[in-house]
């Protein structure tokens, strides 16, 4: 009876600190949002939807507060910095570059074959509207804008989610090292009892 009693304890305490280390895991989300370390988008960005508004993000450093936001730039390359060192966050961040590159040829091309059409209107003297120049010229810049859909629908998230790869991390991370003990083992306690023990160093 005195073994099943310390093995009771002993699977009291263990679930104990499975119990403080789930708890630590659930919060670091939360925490990434509001840690000193993490980055913050601005509230407007944040909320971009797919097929949202394309215009650079805005957001608050680590450490920053208030209305302190500075731009991410075309391609998020002043916000690469900040990321340096998490390459989850970063391959999020390629993939929005890409996407803006896309974005950009594809801005440049209807604006290219808009100008052909408007170009062959007076090339030959008499005006003319649908010559096969002009067909060839509709035809791109009609495909250029349904180009336009398809790779601005998922471009905002990628940034959106290297911000977020970021945050989760650095959240997880500090918070596990202030919480982590810093040693286990097992103690026997004046009875005699097991004891589960868990040591925590001041950081």
């Amino acid at each position: 009876m005195h073994e099943i009693n310390q093995l009771r304890t002993v699977n009291w305490q263990l679930r104990g600190a499975a119990t403080i280390i789930l708890s630590v895991s659930l919060l670091a989300p939360a925490l990434a949002q509001q840690g000193p370390g993490s980055i913050r988008l601005s509230p407007e960005d944040e909320g971009r939807g797919l097929g949202g508004p394309q215009h650079n993000f805005d957001f608050l450093a680590p450490g920053a507060s208030g209305d302190n936001y500075q731009t991410a730039g075309f391609f998020g390359q002043k916000l690469r910095p900040y990321l340096a060192g998490n390459a989850d966050a970063l391959a999020h961040l390629d993939e929005y570059r890409r996407q803006k590159t896309f974005f950009l040829i594809d801005r440049l091309v209807a604006v290219g074959s808009f100008g052909l059409y408007g170009q062959q209107i007076l090339a030959h003297g008499d005006r003319v509207y649908f010559n096969s120049t002009q067909q060839v010229a509709i035809g791109v810049f009609a495909t250029s804008l349904l180009a336009t859909v398809f790779i601005n629908r998922n471009t905002n998230s990628h940034l959106q989610r290297a911000v977020k790869t970021f945050n989760h991390d650095v959240a997880h991370n500090g918070t596990w090292q202030r919480l982590q003990p810093a040693a286990i083992g097992f103690a026997a306690a004046p009875t005699g009892q097991p004891l589960l023990s868990l040591r925590w160093a001041l950081r």
